[in-house]
Order: structure tokens, then C-alpha cells, then sequence
């Protein structure tokens, strides 16, 4: 039996999507070109929404988010401390703050009995996350921002291709976020998406792709008398003829732009995603079999009303029955060269975050139990029969 080791998540990449790459190498366009409204257009059909803005990482689409949610400084936005820290840093690249509101002891989101006892009259956005790839409780997180008028900014980046109450992530807040690392479903290096039905925060997220800077006539703010007939435009005739090279800087944006040749990637990607989410779920439920019959351990809870992406497998080892401490578990398990993590550090516990704001062991109970009994265990769709069969007997070997 082979001893190779197992990471805990990794890209499954075939002829076509490495064919899909050298045409795009081969075109005249390796950036800012076609590629990458085909794949702004085929991620929007398949999330059910009317709007798609690529950018270069999952990072920089929650960035661009809060920004076209008008998030500024003095404003506070509120997610979960289950989560990758680009789900708060989003907000505080735009000066705003961070406030986090528990999450759920089974489904590990956001809890939305705690959510409103968090919001104050500063809360600007929600950014509920959907952990490991299942929805959070968007009725009720969607209901709340509503009386309260808030922005609703779903951080979808473990769940493209999951749904909620039969309707795919991407289709059900004002924005949502995915990411496409290559540990995710669509893997593209880097690169990132959000999504929106709201035709006013679709054009505020390209404007800040791009420097925010704009050449589209219907966008121009400036007056036609600051330019003569040799510069921009013909005086009296607001834009109507206006110098082929004039654009206009309206905001302070980034280069959040992606590359024809990610896209190319992300299409050929985007083609297996449901044989790559079939994969996944096939898997869990060779895991589920396996180590629900084990005392130690605790799989994963899924709602009966929506469907997974099963981005990660989280195992939880309940401490009172084993000898072992987590790390200990941990360790045995990568001398065996099985790819364990752990996902994640809550962010209130994030020496930056303590400093910033005085967080401390405590403030969120129930995040606090989940991480420190948390085990991530590998999950990719090119897993094969024997990989599984090595991580479930080492597991079980390890904790029993």
C-alpha cells in the first residue's frame, strides 16, 4: 500500500483544463480579455445570479464587496470567528470595524439567535460564512438585515454549488463571494467572484476592479468644459466626441484584475463542478459510515433543507473519550502521512484582532468548543479507493 502523503484538500486538474490553458496562451489575449467575461457569464448562469465581477483572489472579492456595500470607517461589520481571516480583513482595509456573532454548535455558521444582539447602529454589513460549504441560515439572516437595513455579504467561498431550500448559493443575499484557490471546488491558482442580482453594487465592484478607473460614456462625471477639441471632447457636445484614449479616475480602486489565462482554467473547471461536488459527497458518506459507530468522534452535521459543497470534512474528538490530547491525535496522524489541519483559529483569537479590539478566551463560547476539539481530515475528488480506506483506518487506529 502506498505511503504517500494525503494533503487534506488539492487540485483535481485533467488534459482539458491544461488544454484550455494553451489556447488561451496561444490567443492574442492573456489578460483583459474575452476568457474573462465567459467566465463572469457562466458562473452567474450557474449560481442563479444576474451579475458576476472576477477579480484575482477570494480576498480582493470581499474587499470589493464591502466596498460597494459603502463600508468606511466608523462603520462595523459583523461575521463569524470561524473563519478565514479575509472575512474580517475586508472590513478593515476600508477602516471599519470587526464584530463577531456566534456560531451554531451543530452546522458550526453563524447563529442567527445571536445576531440581532449584535448589531448596533454603526453595523453597516453582515458577512455570514458558509463553513466547510453549507449554507448558513439565510431566512433568517436575510430577514434580519432587512429590519434593520443592512447589506447582506454571503462568504461563499467553501460552497459553490451548494444550495438552500433548493436555491444555489449565489442567488440568495446582495452579494455573495467564492474563491477559487486550489484546495476549492473551482481551482484556478488564485482568483475570486461576486455575484449579485443588484445592477448598482455590480457596477461599483467593476469600478473598483480596475484602479477606479472607467472609460464607459454612460459612466463619465466630468463636464465637457474642461476640455478643449484637442484633449477629450468637442465643447458644447457632452461626450459625443470624446478622444479615444480619455477615461476617467472616479474612486480609489486596486488592480483586483484577473487573467484570460485563470479564466480559461476556471470554465474547464467549471464544467466538473457538479462530477467534482458528486465526488466530494460520495466520499463524506464513506467517511460518515466509518466513524459515526466511533464514540471519540463527531461527523459532520448537515440540515436536512440544504446541500453541502463539502469543501472540508470536519471531524470533532470529543476529548472525555481518549487518551490523547488533539495535538497528540494530530501528529500521529502526519507521521503516517495523512494531511490532518485544522480549520480555523477563530479570528477574535488573532493577536492582531486582541490588540485591536480586546477579544479574549471567552467571548465566543461555542467557537471556542468547535475549534479546540476541530480536525480537518482530507477530502478531494481525486481521491482514490485506497486513500480513503488509508485515512479512515489510521483515524480510527489513532483515536480508538
Amino acid at each position: 500500500m502506498s505511503t504517500d502523503f494525503i494533503p487534506y484538500g488539492k487540485q483535481t486538474i485533467d488534459d482539458d483544463d491544461i488544454n484550455a490553458v494553451i489556447e488561451t496562451l496561444k490567443s492574442n489575449w492573456l489578460t483583459q480579455g474575452p476568457k474573462i467575461a465567459e467566465f463572469e457569464k457562466a458562473v452567474a448562469e450557474k449560481v442563479g445570479a444576474k451579475y458576476a465581477v472576477a477579480v484575482a483572489t477570494g480576498t480582493a472579492a470581499l474587499h470589493c464587496a464591502c466596498y460597494a456595500a459603502g463600508v468606511k470607517a466608523g462603520d462595523e461589520i459583523i461575521t463569524a470567528p470561524i473563519t478565514f481571516a479575509a472575512s474580517g480583513n475586508c472590513a478593515l482595509f476600508l477602516g471599519a470595524d470587526v464584530k463577531f456573532c456566534d456560531i451554531r454548535p451543530d452546522t458550526y455558521c453563524m447563529d442567527p439567535q445571536k445576531l440581532e444582539a449584535v448589531i448596533t447602529e454603526k453595523t453597516k454589513a453582515i458577512i455570514p460564512v458558509d463553513f466547510t460549504g453549507q449554507p448558513c441560515d439565510m431566512d433568517e439572516i436575510n430577514a434580519i438585515a432587512k429590519k434593520h437595513n443592512l447589506i447582506v455579504i454571503e462568504d461563499g467561498a467553501h460552497a459553490i454549488g451548494a444550495t438552500y431550500k433548493g436555491k444555489p448559493v449565489g442567488s440568495l443575499a446582495d452579494m455573495t463571494i467564492f474563491s477559487f484557490h486550489p484546495v476549492k471546488h473551482v481551482a484556478m491558482g488564485e482568483g475570486g467572484m461576486i455575484v449579485t442580482n443588484d445592477e448598482a453594487l455590480y457596477e461599483k465592484l467593476k469600478l473598483f476592479r480596475t484602479h477606479g478607473i472607467t472609460n464607459a460614456n454612460d459612466a463619465m462625471t466630468l463636464e465637457e468644459q474642461a476640455f478643449d477639441n484637442e484633449n477629450a471632447f468637442n465643447r458644447g457636445k457632452r461626450f459625443a466626441n470624446r478622444a479615444p484614449w480619455y477615461y476617467e479616475m472616479q474612486e480609489l480602486g486596486y488592480n483586483y484584475r484577473i487573467t484570460d489565462i485563470q479564466c480559461s482554467l476556471g470554465l474547464s473547471q467549471l464544467r466538473k463542478l457538479d462530477k467534482f461536488n458528486e465526488c466530494r459527497r460520495e466520499i463524506i458518506e464513506q467517511y460518515n459510515e466509518a466513524f459515526s459507530p466511533v464514540e471519540a468522534l463527531i461527523t459532520p452535521f448537515q440540515e436536512a433543507d440544504r446541500q453541502s459543497a463539502w469543501h472540508l470534512y470536519m471531524l470533532r474528538i470529543d476529548l472525555d473519550k481518549v487518551q490523547k490530547t488533539r495535538r497528540e491525535i494530530f501528529e500521529e496522524l502526519r507521521a503516517m502521512q495523512i494531511g490532518v489541519h485544522v480549520h480555523y483559529i477563530p479570528l477574535h483569537l488573532l493577536p492582531y484582532y486582541q490588540n485591536k479590539f480586546g477579544f479574549k478566551r471567552g467571548d465566543f463560547p461555542e467557537a471556542e468548543k468547535y475549534y479546540d476539539t476541530a480536525l480537518t481530515i482530507p477530502l478531494f475528488p481525486s481521491m482514490k479507493a485506497e486513500e480513503i480506506k488509508r485515512v479512515i483506518d489510521a483515524v480510527i487506529a489513532v483515536v480508538v
